[in-house]
């Protein structure tokens, strides 16, 4: 059992969406001059939103990709929303949107410090180049999730579709350090 609780805070939620259709993205920036779109550098429009403060690419086959979320509903909401005010604005959406999570990223502290030369020994999948990178980079495989550790005891975990595979990279990987005897804590 380990000694802390890790403290886990979700920064970022990517989801993809797609309302099966095409739109006519000139058509939204006329009635939603708020929006960015440059079809000269980038396909995509850009409809951000304060409520949950997120920002959604919108391209012309109907694909969207929301980023800024913090938790996996929020970007679902944020999906949504931008649907639903689509619509409003009369833009032809037939469809509601099918969301799918691509990405969670995750910052995590373990409240203790990590020996990373021994880590980089011990835990198989691993990457550690302190010339290169102050964090040693770990391939977990179940979940399927790549887990930045850093000295201090903080990592980032990325490449979770879940918010609960977050959560269960981060007890595995803290449960290994604690066994392995790679943990450090101030007494």
């Amino acid at each position: 059992m380990p000694q802390t609780k890790p403290i886990v805070s979700v920064e970022n939620v990517v989801a993809s969406a797609s309302v099966d259709q095409k739109i006519d993205l000139n058509e939204i920036t006329e009635k939603f001059p708020d929006t960015e779109y440059h079809p000269e550098q980038f396909p995509g429009l850009v409809f951000r939103l304060q409520n949950p403060r997120t920002a959604t690419l919108i391209f012309r086959t109907g694909k969207m990709v929301c980023t800024g979320a913090k938790s996996e509903d929020m970007a679902i909401k944020a999906v949504n929303t931008v649907v639903q005010k689509l619509r409003k604005g009369k833009i032809k959406i037939k469809n509601d949107a099918v969301i799918t999570v691509q990405n969670i990223v995750a910052a995590i502290n373990l409240g203790g410090k990590i020996h990373l030369e021994k880590a980089a020994r011990t835990l198989p999948r691993s990457m550690y180049e302190p010339e290169q990178f102050p964090g040693l980079i770990h391939r977990m495989l179940d979940p399927k999730t790549v887990i930045l550790l850093f000295a201090s005891g903080k990592l980032v975990c990325t490449g979770a579709k879940k918010e609960s595979d977050v959560y269960r990279s981060v007890h595995n990987l803290h449960s290994l350090l604690e066994e392995k005897n790679l943990m450090i804590y101030d007494q």
